[in-house]
């Protein structure tokens, strides 16, 4: 008797959590079952191909791989699960080092390091003259933003720069923000096209994944392509990568994650940062142009954090930092995916990880691991 309440009891309890589960938005239910984004998370979505065209193979430097990491710099990578530790080095491999089961070819998530691929794809569409200007308004391209009166005043550069005003809350800790919807939901379109500028635009620098899927949408109206086709065409053919990359989706067929989910592997992943470096150009050829480049990497004087302090951090969706008297731009993701660009030792690093430092710190402080190695590397 005992036995068969026992059964009936937990069989209710099924049955109630089955109809609350599947009473759930599709996309709470992504995130119980996944529960934490991962660099492999391209499996768990549609994904749309950034086809590669004629490879174009690195050079190897004469000195590849002959320093030793010190216990020291391989306990820190171990630490933070890297998957990968790429140095270019005067346009050659001068050390790489994998882990995890991964190696020179295995795709990795970069998160937000798409962000600064979106910003340079606006760079081409501004050099082709499919975009007027980065001050062209947002509503010229989404008839949305074009009705309210707050909503005109968002424009291109807002976007690039983080500035832009716009009621989205980005949390990567709560279930329910419009970040985690934006990433296990499936109608990206339709989340962004919603919002409203709430704050005046050009003000206050504030970091929110939606300003980047936003310029997508820009990106693919003014093109009449698809995001993935136009970085097939104007950076991934152009820069001669190795392998094809993956661009996630919000369904089959849909909108790419623009903000997240750009996955390739860490020697292709350096072409990005090696164009930096060449202000634009790769093996001769501009890309993207020089004007561009340098004010991607450059900080916009005018515009405040939140406590009221110079942005002296950021330009167009790529990280700035000043270290050991140099100047370093940056792209970076939340599980530590790092390109990193040091212009004055023309030197690119790139790191891929499930883990990063998570102090309260304008940079995290594992990438200045990744750094130090790299430049005790030169002779």
């Amino acid at each position: 008797m005992k036995n068969k309440k026992l059964f009936r009891f937990f069989a209710i309890l099924i049955l109630a959590f089955v109809i609350i589960y599947f009473a759930l938005p599709y996309y709470l239910r992504q995130t119980l079952i996944y529960m934490n984004p991962g660099i492999e998370d391209y499996t768990i979505f549609n994904n749309r191909t950034v086809d590669a065209g004629s490879v174009q193979p690195w050079n190897i430097s004469l000195s590849y791989n002959q320093a030793k990491i010190s216990t020291e710099t391989e306990k820190s990578l171990d630490e933070m699960r890297t998957v990968a530790y790429l140095v270019i080095h005067n346009d050659s491999i001068l050390y790489e080092k994998y882990g995890e089961g991964y190696s020179d070819s295995s795709r990795s998530n970069s998160f937000s390091v798409a962000k600064s691929i979106v910003s340079l794809l606006i760079g081409c569409a501004i050099d082709e003259g499919k975009i007027h200007s980065i001050q062209q308004p947002v509503s010229d391209f989404i008839p949305e933003f074009g009705v309210l009166e707050k909503d005109k005043k968002l424009k291109i550069i807002h976007l690039l720069t983080m500035s832009s005003g716009l009621n989205w809350d980005e949390s990567y800790t709560s279930p329910f923000s419009k970040t985690t919807k934006a990433y296990y939901g499936k109608d990206l379109k339709k989340l962004v096209t919603n919002l409203h500028v709430v704050e005046e635009p050009g003000i206050i620098n504030k970091y929110l994944s939606c300003n980047t899927q936003l310029l997508a949408m820009i990106l693919e109206k003014a093109t009449g392509k698809t995001l993935s086709e136009y970085a097939s065409e104007k950076l991934w053919k152009p820069l001669g990568a190795e392998h094809s990359a993956y661009w996630s989706l919000d369904k089959k067929d849909g909108e790419e994650k623009a903000f997240c989910c750009f996955s390739t592997n860490a020697r292709d992943f350096a072409r990005i940062g090696q164009l930096i470096l060449n202000k634009g150009k790769w093996k001769g050829r501009q890309i993207v142009s020089e004007s561009f480049i340098n004010e991607s990497i450059s900080v916009d004087t005018f515009l405040k954090d939140k406590k009221g302090k110079p942005v002296d951090f950021y330009g167009y969706s790529w990280w700035i930092m000043y270290y050991k008297g140099l100047k370093i731009p940056y792209a970076r993701g939340i599980l530590g995916q790092y390109i990193i660009v040091i212009p004055e030792k023309n030197l690119v690093i790139v790191r891929l990880g499930e883990k990063r430092s998570h102090e309260k710190r304008l940079h995290p402080p594992d990438i200045f691991t990744y750094i130090d190695f790299a430049l005790k590397l030169l002779p």
